[in-house]
Protein backbone atom coordinates (compact mmCIF):
# COMPACT_ATOMS: atom_id res chain seq x y z
CA UNK A 1 0.00 0.00 0.00
CA UNK A 2 2.21 2.29 1.14
CA UNK A 3 -0.34 5.53 2.11
CA UNK A 4 -2.92 4.65 4.70
CA UNK A 5 -5.45 7.39 6.28
CA UNK A 6 -7.15 6.54 10.00
CA UNK A 7 -10.73 7.79 10.51
CA UNK A 8 -10.85 9.32 14.20
CA UNK A 9 -13.64 10.68 16.25
CA UNK A 10 -15.78 10.34 18.76
CA UNK A 11 -18.60 7.20 19.20
CA UNK A 12 -21.60 7.99 16.87
CA UNK A 13 -20.46 10.59 15.00
CA UNK A 14 -20.92 8.97 11.41
CA UNK A 15 -16.96 7.55 11.20
CA UNK A 16 -18.15 3.59 10.42
CA UNK A 17 -20.80 4.90 8.25
CA UNK A 18 -18.37 6.85 6.15
CA UNK A 19 -15.96 4.01 6.22
CA UNK A 20 -18.58 1.83 4.70
CA UNK A 21 -19.20 4.49 2.00
CA UNK A 22 -15.63 4.21 1.31
CA UNK A 23 -15.36 0.24 1.14
CA UNK A 24 -18.51 0.39 -0.90
CA UNK A 25 -19.69 -2.05 1.20
CA UNK A 26 -21.33 -2.46 4.55
CA UNK A 27 -18.71 -4.17 6.48
CA UNK A 28 -18.25 -1.81 9.59
CA UNK A 29 -21.22 -2.31 11.54
CA UNK A 30 -22.91 1.39 12.49
CA UNK A 31 -25.39 1.19 15.20
CA UNK A 32 -26.08 3.73 17.35
CA UNK A 33 -24.63 3.04 20.84
CA UNK A 34 -20.91 3.88 21.61
CA UNK A 35 -17.98 1.60 21.06
CA UNK A 36 -20.00 -0.31 18.17
CA UNK A 37 -16.41 -0.76 16.17
CA UNK A 38 -14.76 -3.04 18.51
CA UNK A 39 -12.25 -4.11 15.74
CA UNK A 40 -10.42 -1.92 13.80
CA UNK A 41 -11.86 -1.90 9.97
CA UNK A 42 -9.14 -1.66 7.13
CA UNK A 43 -10.12 -1.11 3.49
CA UNK A 44 -8.51 0.00 0.21
CA UNK A 45 -9.65 2.41 -1.56
CA UNK A 46 -9.48 2.95 -5.21
CA UNK A 47 -8.42 6.71 -6.37
CA UNK A 48 -10.79 8.07 -8.49
CA UNK A 49 -8.78 9.33 -11.42
CA UNK A 50 -10.30 9.84 -15.25
CA UNK A 51 -7.23 9.94 -16.78
CA UNK A 52 -6.58 5.74 -16.20
CA UNK A 53 -9.30 4.83 -18.47
CA UNK A 54 -8.26 7.27 -21.08
CA UNK A 55 -4.68 5.36 -20.93
CA UNK A 56 -6.26 1.70 -20.78
CA UNK A 57 -7.80 2.66 -23.99
CA UNK A 58 -5.21 4.08 -26.05
CA UNK A 59 -2.65 1.43 -24.72
CA UNK A 60 -5.09 -1.40 -25.63
CA UNK A 61 -4.93 -2.65 -21.94
CA UNK A 62 -6.52 -5.62 -20.80
CA UNK A 63 -7.53 -4.00 -17.46
CA UNK A 64 -6.87 -0.93 -15.81
CA UNK A 65 -5.50 -0.91 -11.83
CA UNK A 66 -6.12 2.21 -9.68
CA UNK A 67 -3.80 3.57 -6.82
CA UNK A 68 -4.84 2.71 -3.67
CA UNK A 69 -5.46 4.69 -0.95
CA UNK A 70 -5.74 2.53 2.64
CA UNK A 71 -8.32 3.64 5.30
CA UNK A 72 -8.42 2.10 9.14
CA UNK A 73 -11.72 2.77 10.93
CA UNK A 74 -11.29 2.48 14.68
CA UNK A 75 -13.56 2.48 17.85
CA UNK A 76 -14.90 6.16 18.48
CA UNK A 77 -12.47 7.93 21.12
CA UNK A 78 -14.12 9.68 24.65
CA UNK A 79 -12.50 11.58 27.33
CA UNK A 80 -9.75 9.75 28.87
CA UNK A 81 -9.01 7.57 26.06
CA UNK A 82 -5.27 8.06 26.38
CA UNK A 83 -5.45 6.50 29.77
CA UNK A 84 -7.66 3.73 28.74
CA UNK A 85 -11.06 4.69 28.94
CA UNK A 86 -13.87 3.49 26.06
CA UNK A 87 -12.07 0.90 23.45
CA UNK A 88 -10.76 3.55 21.26
CA UNK A 89 -7.29 3.88 22.80
CA UNK A 90 -6.70 -0.24 22.46
CA UNK A 91 -6.03 0.99 18.71
CA UNK A 92 -3.81 4.17 18.59
CA UNK A 93 -1.31 2.57 17.84
CA UNK A 94 -2.86 0.98 14.98
CA UNK A 95 -3.04 4.94 13.71
CA UNK A 96 0.34 6.09 14.07
CA UNK A 97 0.97 3.72 11.14
CA UNK A 98 -1.23 6.09 9.06
CA UNK A 99 0.24 8.85 7.31
CA UNK A 100 -2.94 11.64 7.30
CA UNK A 101 -5.66 11.26 10.12
CA UNK A 102 -9.42 12.01 8.92
CA UNK A 103 -11.31 13.46 11.70
CA UNK A 104 -14.99 13.23 11.38
CA UNK A 105 -16.60 15.60 13.60
CA UNK A 106 -20.81 15.42 14.25
CA UNK A 107 -23.05 18.54 12.78
CA UNK A 108 -26.12 17.23 12.38
CA UNK A 109 -28.89 17.54 14.88
CA UNK A 110 -30.87 14.21 15.66
CA UNK A 111 -32.51 13.09 19.02
CA UNK A 112 -32.47 9.26 18.18
CA UNK A 113 -28.59 9.01 17.67
CA UNK A 114 -27.35 9.63 21.33
CA UNK A 115 -24.30 11.67 21.80
CA UNK A 116 -21.21 10.20 24.37
CA UNK A 117 -21.01 13.20 26.06
CA UNK A 118 -24.37 13.54 26.68
CA UNK A 119 -24.44 17.23 24.82
CA UNK A 120 -24.10 18.11 21.39
CA UNK A 121 -20.67 20.44 20.99
CA UNK A 122 -18.76 20.26 17.33
CA UNK A 123 -16.29 22.25 19.00
CA UNK A 124 -15.92 20.14 22.64
CA UNK A 125 -15.59 17.16 20.58
CA UNK A 126 -13.02 18.52 18.53
CA UNK A 127 -11.21 19.27 21.55
CA UNK A 128 -11.83 16.05 23.19
CA UNK A 129 -10.19 14.14 20.43
CA UNK A 130 -6.81 16.82 20.22
CA UNK A 131 -6.96 16.30 24.11
CA UNK A 132 -6.51 12.81 23.85
CA UNK A 133 -4.06 12.37 20.52
CA UNK A 134 -1.60 14.96 22.33
CA UNK A 135 -1.81 12.98 25.96
CA UNK A 136 -1.09 10.12 23.94
CA UNK A 137 1.87 11.21 22.66
CA UNK A 138 3.00 12.54 25.49
CA UNK A 139 2.99 9.33 26.97
CA UNK A 140 4.84 7.73 24.48
CA UNK A 141 7.58 10.47 24.60
CA UNK A 142 7.67 10.58 28.44
CA UNK A 143 8.24 7.16 28.16
CA UNK A 144 10.99 7.62 25.91
CA UNK A 145 12.82 9.91 27.12
CA UNK A 146 13.09 8.17 30.53
CA UNK A 147 14.12 5.48 28.58
CA UNK A 148 16.72 6.25 26.66
CA UNK A 149 18.48 8.83 29.08
CA UNK A 150 18.73 5.51 31.34
CA UNK A 151 20.58 3.66 28.20
CA UNK A 152 22.73 7.23 27.94
CA UNK A 153 24.36 7.12 31.18
CA UNK A 154 25.54 3.65 30.25
CA UNK A 155 27.27 4.93 27.58
CA UNK A 156 24.89 4.58 24.70
CA UNK A 157 25.52 7.35 21.78
CA UNK A 158 22.50 6.59 20.12
CA UNK A 159 20.35 6.40 22.64
CA UNK A 160 21.74 10.38 24.00
CA UNK A 161 21.32 11.70 20.58
CA UNK A 162 17.58 10.34 20.38
CA UNK A 163 17.04 11.31 23.84
CA UNK A 164 18.72 15.16 23.12
CA UNK A 165 16.65 15.10 19.99
CA UNK A 166 13.12 14.05 22.15
CA UNK A 167 13.24 16.40 24.96
CA UNK A 168 12.14 19.62 23.34
CA UNK A 169 8.94 18.06 21.51
CA UNK A 170 8.35 16.74 25.29
CA UNK A 171 9.05 19.97 26.30
CA UNK A 172 6.51 21.65 23.85
CA UNK A 173 3.76 18.43 24.07
CA UNK A 174 3.98 19.02 27.79
CA UNK A 175 2.82 22.94 26.98
CA UNK A 176 0.22 21.65 25.32
CA UNK A 177 1.11 22.18 21.78
CA UNK A 178 1.25 19.49 19.01
CA UNK A 179 3.70 18.10 17.68
CA UNK A 180 2.94 18.93 14.30
CA UNK A 181 3.41 22.83 15.19
CA UNK A 182 6.86 21.87 16.59
CA UNK A 183 8.28 20.50 13.35
CA UNK A 184 9.81 23.77 12.35
CA UNK A 185 10.55 24.61 16.08
CA UNK A 186 12.09 20.97 16.10
CA UNK A 187 14.03 21.27 12.90
CA UNK A 188 15.54 24.74 13.36
CA UNK A 189 16.33 23.61 17.28
CA UNK A 190 18.25 20.30 16.37
CA UNK A 191 18.74 20.44 12.60
CA UNK A 192 17.40 18.48 9.44
CA UNK A 193 17.77 14.86 11.54
CA UNK A 194 15.23 16.27 13.35
CA UNK A 195 12.13 15.59 10.96
CA UNK A 196 13.84 11.38 10.57
CA UNK A 197 13.55 11.08 14.52
CA UNK A 198 10.04 12.71 14.22
CA UNK A 199 9.35 9.85 11.22
CA UNK A 200 10.57 7.47 13.53
CA UNK A 201 8.51 8.20 16.68
CA UNK A 202 5.27 8.45 14.35
CA UNK A 203 3.50 10.59 17.14
CA UNK A 204 -0.50 11.51 16.20
CA UNK A 205 -0.17 14.84 16.36
CA UNK A 206 2.26 15.77 13.77
CA UNK A 207 -0.01 14.01 11.14
CA UNK A 208 -1.29 15.88 8.78
CA UNK A 209 -5.32 16.31 10.08
CA UNK A 210 -8.44 16.41 7.29
CA UNK A 211 -11.64 17.44 9.19
CA UNK A 212 -15.00 15.96 7.72
CA UNK A 213 -17.92 18.21 8.79
CA UNK A 214 -20.75 15.17 9.15
CA UNK A 215 -24.10 17.08 8.05
CA UNK A 216 -27.62 15.16 7.73
CA UNK A 217 -29.13 14.81 4.45
CA UNK A 218 -31.81 17.24 4.33
CA UNK A 219 -29.15 19.88 5.15
CA UNK A 220 -26.77 19.23 2.30
CA UNK A 221 -29.88 19.38 -0.19
CA UNK A 222 -31.20 22.63 1.52
CA UNK A 223 -27.83 24.20 2.63
CA UNK A 224 -25.74 25.59 6.06
CA UNK A 225 -28.93 28.40 6.55
CA UNK A 226 -31.43 25.54 7.32
CA UNK A 227 -30.25 24.13 10.18
CA UNK A 228 -29.08 26.80 12.69
CA UNK A 229 -27.44 24.48 15.18
CA UNK A 230 -25.68 22.50 12.03
CA UNK A 231 -24.75 25.66 10.97
CA UNK A 232 -23.03 26.71 13.75
CA UNK A 233 -21.19 23.47 14.30
CA UNK A 234 -19.83 23.94 10.71
CA UNK A 235 -18.52 27.00 11.43
CA UNK A 236 -16.74 25.21 14.05
CA UNK A 237 -14.85 23.30 12.43
CA UNK A 238 -14.51 25.67 9.74
CA UNK A 239 -12.73 27.57 12.04
CA UNK A 240 -10.27 25.08 13.62
CA UNK A 241 -9.48 23.72 10.35
CA UNK A 242 -8.39 27.17 9.37
CA UNK A 243 -6.63 27.71 12.50
CA UNK A 244 -4.62 24.82 12.03
CA UNK A 245 -3.84 24.96 7.60
CA UNK A 246 -5.89 21.54 7.36
CA UNK A 247 -8.39 21.02 4.85
CA UNK A 248 -12.44 20.66 5.61
CA UNK A 249 -14.95 19.03 3.67
CA UNK A 250 -18.71 18.83 4.46
CA UNK A 251 -20.62 15.93 3.68
CA UNK A 252 -23.31 13.55 4.52
CA UNK A 253 -21.92 9.96 5.41
CA UNK A 254 -25.44 8.31 5.36
CA UNK A 255 -26.04 9.58 1.98
CA UNK A 256 -22.55 8.46 0.87
CA UNK A 257 -23.23 4.96 1.90
CA UNK A 258 -26.50 4.89 -0.03
CA UNK A 259 -24.56 6.18 -3.21
CA UNK A 260 -22.84 3.65 -3.34
CA UNK A 261 -25.51 1.06 -4.19
CA UNK A 262 -26.91 3.52 -7.06
CA UNK A 263 -26.11 2.62 -10.27
CA UNK A 264 -23.61 5.26 -12.20
CA UNK A 265 -26.70 7.06 -14.29
CA UNK A 266 -28.41 7.79 -10.65
CA UNK A 267 -25.77 8.63 -8.87
CA UNK A 268 -25.01 11.43 -11.10
CA UNK A 269 -28.75 12.40 -11.41
CA UNK A 270 -28.41 12.84 -7.73
CA UNK A 271 -25.68 14.67 -7.41
CA UNK A 272 -26.86 17.07 -10.16
CA UNK A 273 -29.52 17.35 -8.04
CA UNK A 274 -26.96 18.75 -5.46
CA UNK A 275 -25.37 20.85 -7.69
CA UNK A 276 -22.23 18.67 -7.87
CA UNK A 277 -20.00 16.74 -10.57
CA UNK A 278 -18.47 14.31 -8.19
CA UNK A 279 -19.48 12.18 -4.61
CA UNK A 280 -18.20 13.79 -1.18
CA UNK A 281 -16.11 10.63 -1.32
CA UNK A 282 -14.21 11.04 -4.26
CA UNK A 283 -13.38 14.90 -2.86
CA UNK A 284 -12.27 13.70 0.27
CA UNK A 285 -9.61 11.27 -1.22
CA UNK A 286 -8.66 13.85 -3.51
CA UNK A 287 -7.95 16.36 -0.92
CA UNK A 288 -6.43 13.28 1.48
CA UNK A 289 -3.66 13.28 -1.81
CA UNK A 290 -3.39 16.93 -1.52
CA UNK A 291 -2.68 17.06 2.56
CA UNK A 292 -0.33 14.29 1.81
CA UNK A 293 1.31 16.07 -1.50
CA UNK A 294 0.84 12.82 -3.21
CA UNK A 295 0.84 12.67 -7.11
CA UNK A 296 0.32 9.83 -9.30
CA UNK A 297 2.37 8.19 -12.22
CA UNK A 298 1.08 5.42 -14.76
CA UNK A 299 2.23 2.19 -16.40
CA UNK A 300 0.68 1.41 -19.32
CA UNK A 301 0.89 -1.77 -22.00
CA UNK A 302 -1.02 -3.95 -23.51
CA UNK A 303 -1.52 -6.04 -20.31
CA UNK A 304 -2.67 -3.50 -18.39
CA UNK A 305 -2.55 0.51 -16.97
CA UNK A 306 -1.95 1.24 -13.75
CA UNK A 307 -1.61 3.99 -11.42
CA UNK A 308 0.82 4.43 -8.93
CA UNK A 309 1.08 6.82 -5.95
CA UNK A 310 4.11 8.51 -4.86
CA UNK A 311 5.25 11.74 -3.03
CA UNK A 312 5.93 14.85 -5.47
CA UNK A 313 8.88 15.19 -6.82
CA UNK A 314 10.33 11.35 -5.87
CA UNK A 315 13.46 10.33 -7.37
CA UNK A 316 12.41 8.19 -10.42
CA UNK A 317 14.39 4.88 -9.18
CA UNK A 318 12.49 5.23 -5.72
CA UNK A 319 9.25 5.46 -8.17
CA UNK A 320 10.37 2.34 -9.80
CA UNK A 321 10.70 0.39 -6.23
CA UNK A 322 7.05 0.97 -6.08
CA UNK A 323 7.12 -2.01 -9.16
CA UNK A 324 9.12 -3.66 -7.59
CA UNK A 325 12.65 -3.43 -5.78
CA UNK A 326 15.10 -4.70 -8.81
CA UNK A 327 13.89 -2.12 -10.72
CA UNK A 328 15.09 -0.10 -8.63
CA UNK A 329 18.72 -1.97 -7.77
CA UNK A 330 19.40 -1.87 -11.76
CA UNK A 331 17.89 1.23 -12.83
CA UNK A 332 19.12 2.29 -15.86
CA UNK A 333 16.73 5.10 -16.90
CA UNK A 334 12.89 6.47 -17.20
CA UNK A 335 11.42 6.58 -20.64
CA UNK A 336 8.43 9.48 -19.51
CA UNK A 337 5.77 10.63 -21.45
CA UNK A 338 3.39 13.53 -19.94
CA UNK A 339 -0.17 12.43 -19.78
CA UNK A 340 -1.09 15.34 -22.43
CA UNK A 341 1.21 14.33 -24.47
CA UNK A 342 0.42 10.43 -24.88
CA UNK A 343 -3.57 11.91 -25.28
CA UNK A 344 -2.75 14.16 -27.66
CA UNK A 345 -0.38 12.19 -29.74
CA UNK A 346 -2.29 8.53 -29.41
CA UNK A 347 -0.18 6.39 -27.97
CA UNK A 348 3.35 5.68 -26.30
CA UNK A 349 4.97 4.53 -30.06
CA UNK A 350 2.94 7.94 -31.61
CA UNK A 351 4.60 9.90 -29.10
CA UNK A 352 8.10 8.64 -29.14
CA UNK A 353 7.98 9.27 -32.89
CA UNK A 354 6.89 13.26 -31.95
CA UNK A 355 9.71 13.54 -29.85
CA UNK A 356 7.80 13.54 -26.76
CA UNK A 357 9.16 10.57 -24.81
CA UNK A 358 12.10 12.19 -22.68
CA UNK A 359 15.04 9.91 -21.35
CA UNK A 360 15.17 10.76 -17.18
CA UNK A 361 18.17 9.58 -15.06
CA UNK A 362 18.41 8.77 -11.34
CA UNK A 363 17.44 12.51 -10.25
CA UNK A 364 14.66 13.05 -12.25
CA UNK A 365 11.55 13.57 -9.72
CA UNK A 366 8.68 12.29 -10.76
CA UNK A 367 5.82 14.25 -12.12
CA UNK A 368 2.02 14.33 -11.53
CA UNK A 369 0.77 12.43 -14.60
CA UNK A 370 4.10 10.63 -15.96
CA UNK A 371 3.74 7.92 -18.29
CA UNK A 372 6.90 6.10 -17.31
CA UNK A 373 8.42 2.89 -18.87
CA UNK A 374 11.35 2.15 -16.58
CA UNK A 375 14.86 0.44 -17.84
CA UNK A 376 16.56 -1.86 -15.66
CA UNK A 377 19.12 -4.37 -15.47
CA UNK A 378 19.78 -6.76 -12.88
Amino acid sequence: MGFSCGIVGLPNVGKSSLFNALSGAARAAAENFPFCTIEPNLSDVAVPDERLGVLANLAGAKRAVPALLRFTDIAGLVRGASKGEGLGNQFLAQLRQCDLLVQVVRCFADSQVVHVGGQWDAAADMETIATELLLADLEQMERLVERQTKRAQGGDKEAAREAAAAKPILALLADGTPARHALSAGAQAQGAGAQNWLARWQLLTAKPMLYVANVGEAELKAGRASDAPSAAAQDAVRQRAEAERAPMLTLSARLEAELTSFSPEERGAYLAELGSQETGLAQLIRLGYRQLNLCTFFTAGPQEARAWTVARGTPAPLAAARIHSDMQRGFICAETIAYEDYVRCGGEAQAKAAGRMRQEGKTYGVQDGDVILFRFQV
